[in-house]
């Protein structure tokens, strides 16, 4: 226990200056977290190429092995930095850190911070992100709120993905969204499809204002 908490202590004292950083760039963060397959990437390409236009952003790519999302990122032109974490499960203040020097973001821009996929250990660090966006997808359980209710008490957003899908699966948006405010009863939720397009100016919105 005493060890964990050191851990959790120095990792917030690293976040607290991610934060800093960010803040005299003026720039935002965003932690993207889902379990695997939930569409971040695919989410993320959209936004890139919907941003490219109006604001700049840039991406750190947290991934166990392999740079393949990170090389599907940087065909939309935006700058992107790959973390591989081995057989850790999830990012920490320290290695963002290290990911925005090589990042240097412009000024005013929006880094999204997709994490390695994961509903459990993400949830537990503080990256000095601005916000903490949770992806599910239609295709997981409508139960994932109450089987992972850290993860959905961190977040400051769910985003419901691959509503294309709905009519053929098994999933109950209703129940889902009431399990999750069960959890958070200050969540903000909205629906998408990121294959699609649908809802996704509702996301890009939300994306504005932070």
């Amino acid at each position: 226990m005493t060890l964990e908490q050191n851990v959790l202590a120095k990792n917030d004292a690293i976040a607290r200056d991610n934060r800093a950083w960010l803040r005299k760039r003026d720039a935002v963060a965003l932690n993207l977290m889902s379990s695997p397959g939930s569409g971040k990437t695919t989410l993320l390409e959209r936004t890139l190429n919907a941003l490219a236009r109006t604001r700049p952003a840039a991406v750190i790519e947290g991934d166990q092995a392999t740079s393949l999302d990170a090389e599907r990122l940087r065909r939309t032109g935006a700058p992107v930095v790959q973390v591989n974490t081995g057989a850790g499960c999830h990012l920490d203040a320290a290695l963002v850190r290290s990911a925005l020097s090589g990042l240097d973001p412009k000024t005013g821009s929006v880094v999204f911070i997709e994490n390695v996929g994961n509903l459990v250990c993400p949830a537990m660090f503080d990256l000095g992100e601005q916000r903490k966006v949770v992806v599910i997808s239609v295709t997981e359980g409508t139960d994932k709120p109450l089987k992972y209710p850290y993860m959905f008490a961190a977040a400051d957003l769910v985003v419901v993905n691959k509503l294309d899908l709905l009519p053929y699966v098994d999933f109950d948006l209703e129940l889902c969204v009431k399990h999750a405010r069960s959890v958070n009863p200050d969540l903000t939720l909205l629906t998408l499809s990121a294959t699609t397009g649908e809802g996704l100016d509702t996301w890009l919105n939300w994306v504005a204002a932070q």
